[in-house]
């Protein structure tokens, strides 16, 4: 056996660190990104905050408005410029003066009021009435309290011993924004710390504590549960009380298939007193959580917005996500001076500050061209609605902007755009192709939008089941099976026909 040395030439494609940063940041949403930048301010010294760019832009501002706001400043500019260095100077003094005027009357007004907490100041801050124009609106704003906080609020006014406040906080706190219990009781023991430990004995006292506490429905396990505490709250002369309450209790998925005449036969009622009872449990909450205040902390921060100037869509990037960074040039230059700074290490975070800067506006860029692109293929959507969404795949995107598909499928995803009817995902603009009777084509949610027209047409007595809708859509030329109306509905959150029949 020979051993020998062979050299081959080969050619193969990689992805440099640069275009890996690219890609990175591309597919990351705009809440992403901004993370993904105050991370590389806090660790990169050659980037610093770009205070130059305010962070309060107004989205309403239109592009006409800003280019007469930029006119209007070159010729105040122009003015300024050829203003004499005497009317500077006595400028100046006029802003000095007034300072001083304006700190002699705050000193005065403090003698005046030596030791008075509830002083004209405080009412400038926005505590008090003075009117002034430069008060707080937040401060007198009314904050609705959350689930929690009221409950919380209302456990403080009992008197508990330990364990049994305890349990009931711990029941408050697990409580979820509905106002449902959806943990079991062995669950909710492991959780604290007790010796010995709490009982579900306990726990079951305490939850009827809780129950007790505001509105009827609070702290329910169930549904069926839920509804049958604000029926037991009525008063006991309420009409039908008596059968609305066996319904909710044995009967209510019956009642959910409006099957009437199985829940007469069941609870032995008249046909009266089962349409009060049915009207009763109707009338009852079944999230009565969402009485109360919620700490909402999901925001959707769209990257592009579309405005409508002189009849043309524009796309504008959002403001509000660019990117508030840039070089340090006082550290690039001393550390481009220091000798041997090619071979320094900070010469790599020198080299990725720059990369960054530069992949960051690159981002913007494309994410800009796709939203122009979509907004042009989709021009009738913003003048009439969803029914006038067409097909759209990405492919053709790609092919019309020259760049990969799966940059396009990138730029799209956890992207958004606003719009005069609203804020959507980039990916709402590309709806699925069907088929026509004429041989043309529609997109699925042009689909949706008729389904939704003629279910909110439809006889409350006598609703449309899925295959009368697809007959009737098969008469406006949309050929689509039964089993897709019933996907679409679903997805519509749309109850079947005999949950909306109403008698």
């Amino acid at each position: 056996m020979s051993h020998s040395l062979e050299l081959r030439a080969r050619q193969s494609l990689t992805l440099t660190p640069r275009l890996q940063q690219s890609v990175r940041l591309l597919q990351l949403s705009s809440l992403e990104f901004q993370q993904e930048l105050r991370t590389a301010l806090d660790t990169n010294p050659f980037l610093e905050y770009d205070a130059s760019q305010t962070d309060d832009v107004a989205l309403e501002t239109s592009t006409s408005a800003s280019t007469d706001a930029a006119s209007g400043d070159e010729s105040m500019q122009a003015e300024h410029a050829g203003a004499s260095d005497t009317a500077v100077a006595e400028m100046n003094d006029a802003r000095e003066a007034s300072a001083d005027s304006a700190q002699d009357a705050r000193d005065d007004q403090a003698n005046d009021f030596p030791g008075d907490p509830y002083s004209r100041s405080s009412s400038r801050n926005g505590t008090g009435s003075s009117g002034d124009g430069d008060a707080d609106p937040a401060a007198w704003a009314r904050v609705q309290p959350t689930l929690h906080e009221q409950l919380h609020g209302t456990l403080c006014l009992y008197r508990l011993d330990e364990r049994d406040r305890e349990a009931a906080r711990l029941i408050v706190e697990a409580l979820d924004d509905d106002g449902y219990l959806r943990q079991s009781f062995a669950d909710l023991v492991t959780l604290v710390d007790f010796e010995p430990a709490l009982s579900e004995d306990e726990l079951l006292v305490a939850l009827r504590l809780v129950q007790s506490f505001d509105r009827p429905g609070i702290a329910a396990r169930s549904l069926s549960e839920c509804l049958m505490l604000q029926i037991d709250a009525l008063p006991e002369d309420t009409p039908a009380r008596a059968v609305a309450r066996e319904i909710v209790v044995h009967h209510l998925e019956r009642l959910a298939r409006r099957e009437h005449a199985e829940l007469q036969k069941q609870t032995g009622c008249d046909a009266d007193t089962l349409r009060d009872a049915c009207a009763l449990v109707r009338k009852l909450d079944p999230k009565p959580g969402n009485c109360y205040g919620r700490t909402e902390d999901n925001y959707v921060v769209p990257d592009v917005i579309v405005r409508q100037i002189r009849n043309k869509w524009t796309v504008a990037v959002n403001p509000a996500v660019l990117p508030r960074a840039r070089i340090h040039r006082m550290y690039a230059e001393l550390f481009a001076q220091s000798a041997g700074a090619s071979r320094s290490p900070l010469a790599q975070q020198l080299q990725e500050a720059r990369w960054l800067i530069r992949n960051a506006q690159q981002r913007f860029d494309t994410i800009q061209r796709v939203a122009e692109c979509i907004v042009a293929h989709q021009k009738a959507f913003f003048q009439y609605g969803e029914i006038a969404l067409k097909p759209l795949v990405l492919r053709d995107v790609a092919e019309e902007l020259d760049l990969h598909e799966s940059t396009i499928s990138r730029a799209t995803g956890n992207k958004y755009m606003a719009t005069p009817r609203g804020i959507f995902e980039f990916k709402h603009f590309f709806p699925r192709e069907l088929g026509t009777e004429s041989g043309g084509t529609c997109s699925a949610a042009a689909v949706r939008a008729l389904l939704k027209e003629m279910i909110a047409a439809e006889n409350v007595r006598d609703p449309l089941s899925d295959v009368t809708l697809a007959k009737m859509l098969a008469d406006q030329g949309v050929l689509v099976a039964r089993r897709t109306v019933a996907k679409y509905r679903h997805l519509m959150k749309v109850p079947p026909a005999e949950m909306r029949r109403q008698v």
